[in-house]
């Protein structure tokens, strides 16, 4: 019996998000302190399991209400249910294109999840799975999909199936690790592809001969730069142990506004984009207070756009008057920062200790 095991790690936004769904540039690290495991294996059929996030019994009323305030109404189920949809599709349309190595057997199976990244705090818990899932069944199935292609094939499960307003960023840096600057401009994308192709649409079915040029290519649709991590200044990352909240609560009703023209939000996104690029040249000059400074800078300008999440504003409050930096990792709920030295990180785990917030030094490598 085959026994598949693949991860997938939780990750951080250094630097421009939300930009990345806009067309934006982003900077961000994988975390591996916290990662989404998938065990797939054969089987007589093809299965399903839940994990402990999908348990339908409750000890009372009290317990069922917490755990929806923590993890919301959905587990994981769903996203991998969605994933295996989307990649046996993908491969449908590939060996009808004539493309080999994506015709898919009958063989059946069971997958199961396990995952310890913090719920709905925005470091990416959903994508984990479903990149994990990928890399599984890509093994299962003997299928090789290019690195600058699973992004896209990742995002499409939540943005076409499961209707989650989202971007690449996430993906990319979980098929990618480490850490990446990311520039999502149209412009980039032309002068890379030659197509006026956007970021998702390689996986529609009437673009498949330009997704074989795609393949052919040595650099991806966007521009993805691996930077080195020894290059970074002490960083934190800060979560909350209390209620959270799902990414669309803040994602969905930013892009209505921007497909509605807002200009503050159209403004906001080049200003994200344009942290990103000087945090890229910050990095690669050594010049890590600027580094500092425009982390701060990406969170006040985040504040001016949306309405956020009182507690979560009291993270980056709190992490601020012991000397550090602060911004969201992602929509909320977790933070990520530059620290000075020991003292200040111990201060930090005393100070947001006391508002019930775990806190890590982030493993990159």
């Amino acid at each position: 019996m085959r026994i598949i095991r693949k991860r997938a790690c939780a990750r951080a936004g250094l630097l421009g998000n939300p930009s990345d769904g806009y067309n934006g540039k982003t900077i961000s690290v994988i975390v591996r302190n916290f990662f989404a495991e998938v065990t797939l294996y054969d089987w007589e059929f093809i299965e399903i399991r839940p994990s402990q996030e999908d348990h339908g019994r409750f000890s009372s009323i009290h317990e069922l209400l917490h755990d929806v305030e923590l993890h919301g109404y959905y587990g994981g189920v769903r996203l991998i249910k969605a994933t295996i949809k989307r990649f046996a599709e993908f491969c449908a349309q590939r060996h009808a294109a004539g493309d080999p190595g994506f015709e898919l057997g009958n063989e059946t199976f069971s997958i199961r999840y396990t995952t310890n990244i913090p719920r709905q705090v925005g470091m990416a818990g959903s994508s984990a799975i479903i990149v994990a899932t990928l890399r599984a069944l890509m093994e299962f199935y003997g299928v090789r999909i290019p690195l600058r292609v699973l992004p896209s094939l990742a995002l499409s499960v939540e943005r076409n199936e499961l209707g989650i307003a989202a971007g690449l960023q996430d993906r990319v840096i979980q098929v990618y690790e480490g850490v990446v600057y990311m520039d999502f401009s149209r412009e980039r994308m032309e002068e890379v592809c030659g197509l006026q192709c956007g970021h998702y649409e390689p996986l529609d079915a009437d673009l498949l001969p330009q997704y074989q040029q795609l393949q052919d290519r040595q650099t991806p649709c966007s521009h993805y730069e691996p930077l080195d991590a020894d290059l970074l200044p002490p960083l934190y990352i800060a979560y909350t142990r209390d209620r959270s909240e799902p990414t669309e609560v803040l994602h969905n009703p930013l892009r209505a506004r921007y497909d509605q023209g807002d200009q503050a939000v159209i403004g906001a996104m080049r200003d994200f984009a344009d942290l990103a690029a000087e945090g890229r040249t910050a990095l690669l000059a050594g010049d890590k207070e600027k580094l500092s400074e425009l982390m701060d800078r990406n969170f006040n300008t985040r504040r001016k756009i949306c309405q956020l999440s009182a507690p979560h504003v009291r993270m980056i409050e709190t992490a601020r008057e012991q000397g550090a930096s602060a911004k969201y990792c992602g929509s909320g709920g977790a933070i990520i920062g530059v620290y000075r030295d020991e003292e200040m990180f111990q201060q930090l785990e005393q100070a947001l200790g006391q508002i019930n917030c775990g806190v890590i030094k982030p493993t990159l490598m």
